[in-house]
C-alpha cells in the first residue's frame, strides 16, 4: 500500500528524547483527542490534512501520530506524495506512547 513511499518511523523513546524542534501532529478524531494528546501536538484530523497541509513546515522533522500508527502512516504517505520529505510516523501511535509510561496532556 505504501510501496512507493518509504515511510520513516520514529519510536517512542526517540520522540521523547528529541521533542525539541519537532513538529508533532495528531491526526485522530475529536473524541480520541479529548482523551489526551502528546504534549505539544497540533490536532489536524486526518480528513482535514489535504486542506491544512500548508500549515505543515518542510524545514524541520514532522512526526504524525494516531491511535496505533495506521492512519498516521497513511498521512505520511499522503504528505510524501505532496513532496514533503520530512515526515515520520510514530511507531505504535499514542497507544505505544502511553504503554511506555509517557505523559499525556489535554489539547491546549
Amino acid at each position: 500500500m505504501f510501496g512507493m513511499y518509504n515511510i520513516k518511523e520514529m519510536d517512542v523513546d526517540a520522540l521523547a528524547s528529541t521533542k525539541e524542534g519537532i513538529h508533532l501532529i495528531d491526526v485522530r478524531t475529536e473524541g480520541e483527542v479529548a482523551r489526551g494528546v502528546i504534549n505539544g501536538a497540533i490536532h489536524i484530523p486526518l480528513h482535514l490534512l489535504p486542506l491544512r497541509s500548508n500549515e505543515i513546515p518542510q524545514d524541520r522533522p514532522v512526526v504524525i501520530y494516531c491511535n496505533s500508527g495506521a492512519r498516521s502512516a497513511q498521512a505520511c504517505a499522503f504528505m510524501s506524495a505532496k513532496g514533503f520529505n520530512n515526515m515520520h510516523n510514530l511507531a505504535g501511535g499514542i497507544m505505544a506512547w502511553a504503554r511506555a509510561g509517557k505523559p499525556l496532556s489535554s489539547l491546549s
